[in-house]
């Protein structure tokens, strides 16, 4: 399929079906979509909403639904994400969309996190930046880290300036830099949460661009933090009233933004087809021609332009004949899978109902979750749906883990209650299971990706009519995810003005 491949233990969420377009006026232009997640219904959104009258929007999705990794189904009668259950507020992107869509958001009711480490529940220091610390005091009241591997990182001030000219690891600056402890048990904890990728194997540039001017900037990495930090403060006094929420999402999941924004699109003219997997693309004279469909029943779709809304790896199949140099680029971008188990638990397996958002927990503890998300906790709907159940969500998998996604459902889901009966002191059985798996769904940002995303994109520019988008090329999260798909929406666009 052409589509990240994923699947649900318990429910399978199928699209309703496909809509019939307009019918074709003369000489109207027609866009391809290809790929159904967040990033292709979104770049679809834009056509439609600036494209004009005279556009018609197609999208093909090779799975049997839409929204990629945003999907909700049902755990013990309650709405739980399968896969993103939180849009960040910071960006404009992803609320945006929502209101598009219809949909209101509301915040976390709490975005509190902890660090399993060392067998303990800690609390996750406040003023890091992807867990590199900005103020030592507070990190040493946390007791992550023994008193020997605190006294390593003031040595960073001391250090020869490390000069970073184009790129390199985050294990090996902030190692160098600060000492492995805090690698192992502060940034591995956040950068596997986020991307389920290494620190020795990710970019600095890519995964921590707001700090990347700083480090450039400054002597030490600690006031780079300082300084990056510094510079996000809002400009004069602070607001009266609570902070801006960081994190939000629509009441019943963020799988609605994708049932929502479907809906919008039917209702506007779009063509949604899913179970329509593109296996070839090639240029015309007047445009682009795809194949759809086996080989027995394939089936031509023209088009004056086609946006790929795609991971690298299907991707890249598509470009292979007619821009090499991209399918050449995209060959190298690796991706890891993951699988997140939801679990209902009753609210009497607990001592005491959890009060944080959730807990990382480094690799080098040799656990088999990476992150646990308290969703009741979290998210206020969960009180009014299931006042006396508590929703778990804890996803597994890292970049050379496959071996445990290996596992039979039953055993991984055996495995997290493992971990949180340590953790947390489980005592009685879950109500409701589910293991959703998501294979090769996080691309990892290797050192030298955004070089290789600017030759991807310069390669793609050269053909009229060619856009990609989607969670390869500027970040994993839904946000993102929706910028890359404005930015190639009216990079097709801006082909025909003035026509």
């Amino acid at each position: 399929m052409v589509a990240i491949g994923s699947r649900s233990a318990r429910v399978a969420a199928v699209d309703p079906g496909p809509t019939t377009p307009p019918p074709a006026a003369p000489n109207r232009r027609h866009v391809v979509v290809v790929g159904g997640g967040v990033a292709g219904l979104a770049a679809a959104h834009v056509l439609r909403r600036d494209g004009g009258p005279g556009l018609r929007v197609t999208v093909l999705e090779g799975s049997h639904h839409l929204g990629g990794k945003l999907r909700v189904s049902d755990l013990a009668g309650v709405p739980v994400d399968e896969g993103a259950e939180s849009l960040l507020l910071r960006r404009p992107e992803a609320a945006a969309l929502a209101a598009d869509a219809g949909l209101a958001l509301e915040p976390a009711a709490t975005t509190s996190a902890r660090l399993w480490s060392r067998g303990e529940m800690r609390p996750l220091p406040a003023g890091t930046v992807m867990g590199i610390p900005a103020d030592l005091r507070q990190l040493a009241g946390t007791g992550l880290l023994t008193t020997r591997e605190m006294a390593r990182i003031p040595l960073d001030s001391w250090l020869p300036r490390t000069r970073v000219r184009d790129d390199v690891s985050v294990g090996r600056y902030v190692g160098a830099r600060l000492g492995r402890a805090v690698l192992d048990r502060l940034v591995e904890p956040l950068l596997g949460g986020v991307y389920a990728g290494r620190a020795d194997q990710l970019s600095l540039a890519a995964t921590l661009p707001q700090l990347m001017p700083y480090v450039r900037k400054e002597r030490s990495l600690l006031a780079a933090v300082r300084a990056s930090r510094e510079a996000d403060r809002p400009a004069g006094p602070p607001a009266p009233g609570p902070p801006p929420a960081v994190f939000g999402a629509p009441r019943g999941g963020v799988g609605r933004l994708a049932e929502a924004l479907a809906g919008r699109l039917r209702a506007a003219g779009v063509e949604l087809r899913t179970g329509a997997t593109v296996r070839e693309l090639h240029r015309t004279p007047t445009g682009w021609r795809l194949v759809v469909g086996s080989t027995r029943d394939a089936e031509e779709v023209l088009a004056d332009a086609v946006l790929l809304a795609l991971p690298a790896a299907p991707a890249a199949r598509l470009l292979r004949a007619e821009v090499p140099a991209a399918a050449s680029e995209l060959t190298q971008v690796r991706s890891a899978s993951m699988a997140v188990v939801a679990l209902a638990f009753p609210s009497a397996a607990f001592a005491e109902r959890p009060a944080a958002s959730g807990f990382l927990v480094p690799p080098v503890d040799g656990r088999n979750v990476k992150a646990v998300t308290f969703s009741s906790t979290k998210w206020g709907w969960y009180a009014d749906a299931a006042p006396g159940t508590v929703v778990v969500r804890a996803s597994l998998g890292r970049v050379g883990e496959e071996a445990v996604l290996q596992r039979e459902d039953a055993e991984l889901v055996d495995l997290t209650l493992a971990d949180l009966t340590d953790a947390l002191g489980v005592t009685d059985p879950p109500l409701d299971a589910r293991v959703t798996r998501w294979g090769g769904g996080l691309p990892q940002y290797a050192v030298g990706h955004l070089d290789r995303v600017a030759r991807v994109r310069a390669a793609v520019a050269r053909q009229p009519g060619l856009a990609v988008c989607g969670a390869t090329y500027d970040g994993v999260g839904v946000a993102a995810c929706i910028a890359t798909a404005d930015r190639a929406a009216h990079e097709v666009l801006r082909q025909w003005d003035g026509d």
